[in-house]
């Protein structure tokens, strides 16, 4: 098996982006994502947490399982932080491509002011 393992820290997210609070628009998206990017989603759980403040709405998490491994997303309006965790693996092929591309997109579509990227690259031997 080789994958590779990507989380992602944003930071600068506009709480006014509907992918911070709405949680139907930010499930959506990470399913489009997830298949442009050629993996294949085998389940999926998506929550939303109550608002913040009387003019703040909540955060929302979610994640889904792929066949490949998983993608998860955790939002914070009240800061404007998101945090990403991707991991692709494959047995037979090199993944990163894939992986690299679903952080990519969601960095595009949460626009943040700021983003670190760590990567660990995952090889299990038979």
């Amino acid at each position: 098996m080789q994958g590779l393992h990507l989380t992602a820290d944003l930071q600068g997210c506009s709480a006014q982006n509907p992918l911070m609070t709405e949680v139907n628009v930010l499930q959506q998206r990470c399913l489009s994502i997830v298949a442009l990017a050629g993996l294949k989603a085998v389940g999926q759980c998506f929550h939303a947490f109550p608002a913040a403040g009387p003019e703040q709405a909540g955060g929302v998490t979610g994640m889904v399982l792929l066949a490949e491994s998983h993608l998860a997303v955790h939002t914070w309006p009240e800061s404007g932080v998101v945090t990403l965790d991707v991991f692709v693996c494959n047995r037979h092929s090199d993944s990163s491509t894939a992986a690299h591309q679903v952080v990519h997109q969601l960095r595009e579509a949460f626009k943040p002011s700021r983003c670190q990227v760590q990567e660990v690259p995952r090889n299990a031997q038979n």
